[in-house]
C-alpha cells in the first residue's frame, strides 16, 4: 500500500476497526477514509453503492461486524446473521464493482466446528457441526469467506480473509449483557471491587480452554498481511497458546485488585471446550505476536477506567 492510498476502514469505531486505524495512522498512512454508523449505514444496499462511487477506495479492511458473547448470540441470532451478512454483501460487491485493489475480510475462529481437533488448521473449516451458542454468527462469517473466494476465482479480485482468535483490548464492548468473556471479566471484578462485594460469580466451570490475542497485534498482522498476502484461502491469526477460563479469570483479579472469592456457576454454558488456533501459517510468512497477555490485561482495564469509568460517573 502506499502511503497516501486510498484506505477505507469499515467499522473504525469498533475493537478492531479503531486498532487498525491506530497502526495505520503509525506507520504513515495518510488518506484513510472513515465513516461512522450514523454518517454510513453499511446495511443498507444503495447508501453503500454510493459511498463507494464517491470515494473509490483502493483498499478496504472490513472490520464492521455485529458481535457479542454467548448470551447475545443466543438471544439474537437473526439479528447476528442478517446484520453481518448484509454489510459483507454490500462492501464486498461494491469493492468489487468500484476495482478496489485490495479487501480485507476479518472473519471469526467461531467458524471452525465445536469439537475439531486441536490446534486449529485454516482445513477443518467445514468438517463438522458448529457450536450451537454462536451459529448464526459464525455462517454469516463462513458465508463471507466464500463470498472473498467465489469474487476472487470469478473476477480476479484480491479479497483475502483472516481468521482471529478471541480479541481484547481498547475500545472493547464492557456491557455485561452483550459482552465477550475477556471485557466481562474486568467489568466484574472492576464493579465488585468499586463495590467491595465478597464474590464474584462466573459462568460455567471454569474449564474451557481459550486463546487471547491483543486488539493492537491483530491490526499489526492485519496490515503484514494486506502487504505480504495474496491467496484465497483462509489464514488464522493468534497467538498459538491458550489458558483455561480459571487461569484468566485469577489473572484478571490479580490486575484488578480484586480481593475476595471467585465462583462458578455450572448451570450456565461453557461454549465450545477449547479453542486454540494453529497460526504455523502465519508464523511462516514472518509474523508472530508481541503483547504478552498479562501486559495486555493491564493496559485494557487501564483504557476501561479511564474510558468507560469516566462515561459513566
Amino acid at each position: 500500500m502506499e502511503k497516501d492510498a486510498r484506505i477505507y476502514v469499515a467499522g473504525h469505531r469498533g475493537l478492531v476497526g479503531s486498532a487498525i486505524v491506530r497502526a495505520l495512522q503509525t506507520q504513515g498512512f495518510t488518506n484513510l477514509i472513515l465513516r461512522t454508523r450514523q454518517e454510513l449505514d453499511l446495511t443498507d444496499q444503495h447508501a453503500v453503492a454510493e459511498f463507494f462511487a464517491q470515494e473509490k477506495p483502493e483498499y478496504v479492511f472490513l472490520a464492521a461486524a455485529k458481535v457479542g458473547g454467548i448470551m447475545a448470540n443466543k438471544t439474537y441470532p437473526a439479528d447476528f446473521i442478517y446484520g453481518n451478512l448484509a454489510v459483507q454483501n454490500n462492501v464486498i460487491n461494491n469493492a468489487y464493482l468500484h476495482k478496489t485493489k485490495k479487501l480485507l475480510f476479518l472473519g471469526s475462529s467461531c467458524i471452525y466446528p465445536k469439537l475439531c481437533p486441536q490446534p486449529i488448521k485454516e482445513e477443518y473449516l467445514l468438517t463438522g457441526e458448529l457450536e450451537l451458542t454462536n451459529k448464526a454468527y459464525a455462517i454469516a462469517k463462513i458465508a463471507g469467506i466464500i463470498e472473498c473466494q467465489s469474487y476472487n476465482e470469478q473476477y480476479g479480485t484480491n479479497f483475502i480473509s483472516l481468521m482471529p482468535t478471541n480479541l481484547y483490548g481498547p475500545h472493547d464492548n464492557f456491557d455485561l449483557e452483550s459482552s465477550h468473556v475477556m471485557p466481562a471479566m474486568v467489568r466484574k471484578f472492576h464493579d465488585a471491587k468499586m463495590n467491595n462485594a465478597p464474590h464474584v460469580t462466573l459462568w460455567g466451570t471454569g474449564s474451557a480452554q481459550r486463546e487471547f490475542l491483543h486488539v493492537d497485534d491483530l491490526a499489526d498482522a492485519s496490515l503484514f498481511l494486506m502487504e505480504n498476502y495474496n491467496d484465497s484461502s483462509i489464514i488464522n491469526v493468534g497467538a498459538g497458546e491458550d489458558i483455561t477460563i480459571k487461569e484468566l479469570a485469577e489473572m484478571v483479579k490479580k490486575v484488578i485488585g480484586f480481593k475476595g472469592e471467585i465462583m462458578w456457576d455450572a448451570t450456565k454454558p461453557d461454549g465450545t471446550p477449547r479453542k486454540l488456533l494453529d497460526v504455523s501459517k502465519l508464523h511462516s510468512l514472518g509474523w508472530k505476536h508481541q503483547i504478552p497477555l498479562d501486559e495486555g490485561i493491564t493496559a485494557a482495564y487501564q483504557w476501561f477506567t479511564e474510558n468507560t469509568e469516566t462515561k459513566r460517573a
